[in-house]
């Protein structure tokens, strides 16, 4: 039975993989995506804390913008006060709305990466041109502010047609996050040459953990915690990538956020053969390794 299929990776089981390090000897890298998100009040999409009523949807869209104002600036002090590094997954959107938030990141000198222009929409259902002229509108934003463009991309929403790493490729990303079916960077094949898939977690992220399955912010914590014991173990076979999926709104929450200092605070103190660091600098290191070791084109 032929199947339809993407053409873009072959299967490769983990195990038996060509082996490598990340930098120092580390065999876990770990990083935090911070989803920096504006939303269009009164239409488009956005995360429900309830269900919401007729548009203008006020409970939701306020308790969303609660991430900008409060949430992600506590979640900034909890970094600094654990020295962590962020990339830190911006729409475009935000540098209009509310420019302070992203100086303060900027001031960090935390990763940049493309996640469109506001998660009040979807680029997957455009058509080419309108999907490339998205990608480029916010590619030039963060290229205006911050001095360069992003190495890398998350579709809001993790939202992509069929044609988006080539278009991605094309702008000069050089990875992209909306794929979650690796522990390790896997290259992806485009029309005009390659992309590099770094993992990012549909499980340790809070959406869908939190607003999706509905569990509590101490769960939430414990996940993370257990997921890195046991990466962190796996990870002496090979090497591996842990990635931590947040949104202020979220786990910016005053009682949610003390436990997720709890989970954060456990992986600094066991950082022995991990590596804390940004997507962009694992995919930078893989990058760089010999052909053949990455898998994929």
């Amino acid at each position: 039975m032929d199947l339809a299929g993407h053409g873009r990776y072959d299967y490769s089981p983990i195990v038996g993989r060509p082996d490598y390090s990340w930098p120092g000897g580390a065999r876990l890298a770990v990083y935090v995506g911070l989803n920096l998100e504006h939303f269009a009040f009164g239409e488009g999409l956005g995360a429900e804390l309830a269900p919401g009523g007729p548009q203008p949807d006020v409970l939701n869209y306020a308790w969303r913008d609660y991430g900008n104002r409060v949430g992600a600036w506590r979640m900034l002090e909890l970094f600094d006060a654990l020295g962590w590094p962020c990339s830190v997954l911006l729409n475009s959107a935000i540098y209009d709305y509310a420019p302070q938030l992203a100086a303060a990141f900027r001031a960090r000198g935390d990763e940049f990466v493309g996640h469109g222009r506001s998660n009040a929409e979807r680029q997957g259902i455009l058509d080419e041109a309108g999907e490339r002229a998205l990608i480029a509108e916010a590619t030039a934003a963060i290229a205006h502010h911050e001095g360069r463009a992003p190495a890398g991309w998350l579709g809001p929403w993790i939202s992509q047609s069929r044609v988006t790493p080539d278009l991605l490729q094309d702008a000069g990303d050089s990875y992209l996050l909306d794929w979650c079916m690796d522990d390790q960077p896997v290259w992806f094949r485009t029309r005009h040459g390659r992309i590099l898939s770094l993992p990012y977690p549909q499980e340790l992220n809070d959406i869908p953990m939190i607003v999706g399955r509905k569990i509590g912010g101490d769960s939430f914590a414990d996940m993370i915690v257990d997921n890195f014991d046991e990466m962190r173990a796996q990870s002496r076979a090979q090497p591996l990538v842990m990635g931590i999926a947040l949104h202020p709104y979220l786990v910016g929450q005053p009682y949610r956020l003390r436990h997720l200092r709890r989970a954060l605070q456990h992986i600094a103190a066991n950082r022995d053969g991990v590596w804390i660091t940004t997507a962009g600098a694992i995919a930078a290191h893989a990058a760089s390794l010999p052909p053949g070791i990455v898998p994929g084109g």
